[in-house]
C-alpha cells in the first residue's frame, strides 16, 4: 500500500512543471483538469480504504488523502501544484472545474442522505427521537457560539479585506454554532452493526433523531448562512430577519415536502411510460438538481433542496419503470466518483501550517468540547428510564461529513477563515475517532449493569 503511495507521489513530482505553467505546456485545456482529477480520485480512495481496514470512516481517509495533496509543498516547495485549489477566489480553469465537480459532489451526498429517509417515516418517529434532536441541536449551537466567543476575540486576519468593516464578529460565532449542530451518525450506526445492537431502543433512537436533527441542522443553516449574506451586503444583524430567514427555510422544506407527496407520484408515473432507458437515475437526478436549484433561487443553501428531494423520492414510485434495480444502487457509481472529490478538496484546504499556531489549537479544543458536552445534553431528551442517556450522548457525538459540508458553506461565505476552517477540521476528526470506542464502553457498562440487576 505505501509503495503504491510513493508511486504516486513521484508521478504527481514528475508533473510539477504542468501545473506550475498551467494549461501552456498542453495542446488541450482539459488535461490539467483530468490530471488533477485522477490524482484526487486516487488519494481518496487509497486513504478510504486505509481508514476502512482501521474500521473508521472512508469519509475521514479522503479528508487526509486531501490533506496530504494540498500540503506536498511542505515537502518540497516544488510541488506546489494544487495550491490553485486554495487560492480564493479560484483563477485557475482547472480548479474551476474541480470545484465544480466537488460542489455537484455535495448535492448528490445530500440527496442520497435523503432518500435514506422518507416523510412518512419522519412521520412516524417517536417523541423521544423529536426531543433528542431538537435538544442535539440547540445546546451545541449555543455552546459552539459561546466556544467561537471565547476564542475569537478579533476579526482573523484572514478575513481583513474579505468582509466590510464594520462586520460583526457574532455573525462568526453563529456560523460556528451552526457548523456544530450537525451530527453525522453513520459511524454509530456501523458500530451498533458491527455489535448487532440495532434492534436495541437506544440505536433506534440515535437514528430517528439523526433524520430531524438533519432537517433542523439545515434550516440552522440556511439561516444562518442568510443572515451572514446579508451582513456581507451590507445590512444590520435583526431579529426580524433572522426569523424571516428561518420561516423562509421552514416555509421551502415544508411547502416541497407537502406538495412533492402529491405530485411527485404523478410526474413519475407519466416518465415512466417513456422507453428509453436510464430514466431512474437520470430522473431523480434531475429532481435533485432542480430542487437544489430551487433552494438557491429561495435564498437557501442548495443542499436544502437536494435532501428534501431524496426525503421525496420513494422507491415504489419507480414500479412502473423498466429498470428493478433499487434508485440508492443506481446512485451510488455517481455518488462514489462525485463525492470523494469533494472531501479530497476539503482536505486540501487545510493548511498544516496552522496546525502549529495555539491559537487554532486551542479554538479547536474548545469545539471539541462544546460538541462533545453538546450532544450529551441532547440525552436529557430520554424520559424511558430502561434506555441509557449517555449512549445516546455517545452516539450523536460525531460531526463527520455534514459539519465538513456546513464548514465549506462558511469558507464560501468569506466568514470562516483558513485557521478557524483547520480547528473546525480537527473538531471533526476527533469526535468521529472518539465515537467508537466510547459507544463500544458505554454498551458494554450498560450490559455489565443490566447483569448486576437481574
Amino acid at each position: 500500500m505505501w509503495k503504491w503511495i510513493l508511486i504516486i507521489l513521484i508521478w504527481l513530482g514528475g508533473e510539477r512543471a504542468a501545473f506550475a505553467e498551467g494549461v501552456a505546456s498542453h495542446g488541450d485545456p482539459i488535461a490539467p483538469t483530468l490530471l488533477a482529477l485522477s490524482a484526487i480520485l486516487i488519494a481518496a480512495k487509497l486513504g478510504g480504504e486505509i481508514f476502512e481496514r482501521l474500521k473508521l470512516p472512508s469519509v475521514l481517509g479522503e479528508l487526509i488523502g486531501g490533506i496530504v495533496l494540498g500540503n506536498l509543498v511542505l515537502i518540497n516547495p516544488a510541488w506546489s501544484f494544487f495550491e490553485p485549489l486554495r487560492i480564493s477566489p479560484l483563477e485557475a480553469d482547472w480548479a474551476v472545474a474541480i470545484d465544480s465537480l466537488a460542489r455537484i459532489g455535495v448535492i448528490v451526498l445530500l440527496f442520497e442522505v435523503g432518500l435514506e429517509s422518507t416523510v412518512k417515516g419522519m412521520m412516524k418517529l417517536g417523541s423521544t427521537s423529536m426531543l433528542v434532536a431538537v435538544l442535539g441541536v440547540i445546546a451545541p449551537f449555543v455552546l459552539g457560539f459561546g466556544a467561537s466567543w471565547l476564542f475569537i476575540r478579533e476579526l482573523p486576519a484572514g478575513l481583513h479585506g474579505q468582509v466590510p468593516q464594520d462586520f460583526s464578529l457574532n455573525y462568526i460565532h453563529l456560523f460556528i454554532g451552526a457548523v456544530l449542530c450537525a451530527t453525522s451518525v453513520g459511524i454509530t450506526a456501523r458500530v451498533f452493526k458491527d455489535l448487532g445492537k440495532l434492534q436495541l431502543n437506544e440505536a433506534q433512537i440515535i437514528l430517528g433523531a439523526a433524520v430531524i436533527d438533519d432537517v433542523l441542522g439545515l434550516i440552522v443553516l440556511a439561516s444562518v448562512a442568510g443572515v451572514v449574506s446579508a451582513a456581507q451586503a451590507g445590512l444590520p444583524l435583526e431579529l426580524v430577519s433572522i426569523v424571516s430567514l428561518t420561516a423562509r427555510a421552514v416555509l421551502f422544506l415544508g411547502g416541497t415536502l407537502v406538495l412533492g407527496v402529491f405530485l411527485v407520484p404523478r410526474i413519475l408515473k407519466q416518465i415512466s411510460r417513456l422507453k428509453v432507458s436510464g430514466l431512474v437515475l437520470v430522473s431523480s437526478l434531475v429532481f435533485a438538481f432542480l430542487l437544489a436549484y430551487a433552494a438557491d433561487a429561495a435564498g437557501l443553501a442548495p443542499i436544502v433542496g437536494a435532501f428534501a428531494a431524496g426525503l421525496l423520492l420513494e422507491q415504489v414510485y419507480f414500479r412502473g419503470f423498466r429498470e428493478e434495480i433499487q434508485l440508492e444502487d443506481l446512485i451510488r457509481p455517481v455518488s462514489s466518483f462525485l463525492v470523494p472529490v469533494f472531501f479530497v478538496m476539503m482536505g486540501i484546504q487545510v493548511r498544516l501550517e496552522s496546525f502549529m499556531n495555539l491559537p487554532v489549537l486551542g479554538l479547536a479544543a474548545g469545539l471539541t468540547v462544546a460538541a462533545i458536552l453538546g450532544k450529551q445534553i441532547c440525552g436529557l431528551g430520554v424520559r424511558e428510564k430502561s434506555i441509557d442517556r449517555l449512549t445516546i450522548g455517545v452516539g450523536m457525538i460525531p460531526r463527520g461529513e455534514v459539519g465538513l459540508i456546513f464548514a465549506s458553506i462558511g469558507k464560501s461565505l468569506k466568514v470562516v477563515d483558513d485557521f478557524t476552517y483547520s480547528a473546525i477540521v480537527i473538531m471533526i476528526i476527533v469526535t468521529t475517532l472518539i465515537t467508537p470506542p466510547l459507544l463500544k464502553l458505554t454498551l458494554s457498562r450498560k450490559e455489565k449493569v443490566a447483569v448486576m440487576t437481574r
